[in-house]
């Protein structure tokens, strides 16, 4: 009878599959791993750092990091969430995230890794970058200033809808979301409400028109249930 393949995520024994990365071996065991850019219908991406965990001592994307047989993997170590606190508070401060008065406020996976990590300030300070808002398309709202680079929707509308309505221009602190058309507005482009692309932004930054501010306090995903409990956005 052939062993089961177990890799080892703080102690804990989790049964892997051959090509699952180290996300999706924890995923499977209802083990949380932090992350903003990875969603398991898209390709891997690696790119937010939030999933890095130590793997045989040494740091690695847990999204991109295959499972491999008898692997020590540390994930809830007082480093890596210091790390992780890190993260989040650079992109806090590189945005216009202003909380109380966003519609997804209690159902941002930002705001919740915040508040799973303990972040009680941004630390650094504030960007304040001038940005606008996109209220061109007659259903959705697209708001440059809580984007978070993470890539997911332009990959959900390359790889999912197969329209490629998003690209990021330019590099560095300049780098930016851009919508593919010809006027450069949202309205010009084929981007639906019914979208993989719409459903996978994990802040504000594309919201319905019609559903905005629907949800009253107390009954937002992340007011039922801290964030490493579920993951209903990754479904």
């Amino acid at each position: 009878m052939a062993e089961t393949a177990e890799i080892f995520i703080d102690g804990q024994r989790v049964a892997f599959q051959a090509e699952q990365t180290i996300m999706m071996a924890a995923h499977a065991a209802g083990i949380y791993i932090p992350h903003l850019c990875h969603h398991p219908e898209l390709k891997p991406h690696g790119s937010c750092r939030l999933c890095v965990v130590e793997v045989n001592g040494r740091k690695l994307s847990a999204c991109t990091t295959l499972a491999q047989q008898g692997q020590i993997i540390h994930n809830q170590r007082a480093d890596l969430i210091a790390s992780r606190r890190c993260v989040l508070q650079l992109l806090f401060v590189e945005g216009n995230h202003v909380c109380p008065a966003c519609e997804k406020s209690g159902d941002c996976q930002l705001q919740a890794l915040a508040y799973a990590v303990e972040m009680i300030s941004p630390r650094f300070a504030h960007f304040y970058p001038q940005r606008t808002v996109d209220a061109s398309h007659p259903d959705i709202l697209l708001d440059y200033n809580r984007c978070i680079l993470c890539e997911l929707c332009l990959r959900a509308s390359r790889d999912v809808d197969h329209k490629n309505v998003f690209s990021l221009q330019q590099r560095g602190d300049k780098t930016h979301l851009s919508v593919n058309s010809a006027s450069g507005q949202l309205a010009d482009s084929t981007l639906a409400l019914g979208d993989k692309a719409m459903q996978v932004c994990p802040v504000g930054a594309l919201l319905s028109k019609q559903t905005a501010y629907q949800t009253p306090i107390g009954a937002r995903l992340y007011d039922q249930k801290p964030i490493a409990q579920g993951e209903a956005h990754d479904g």
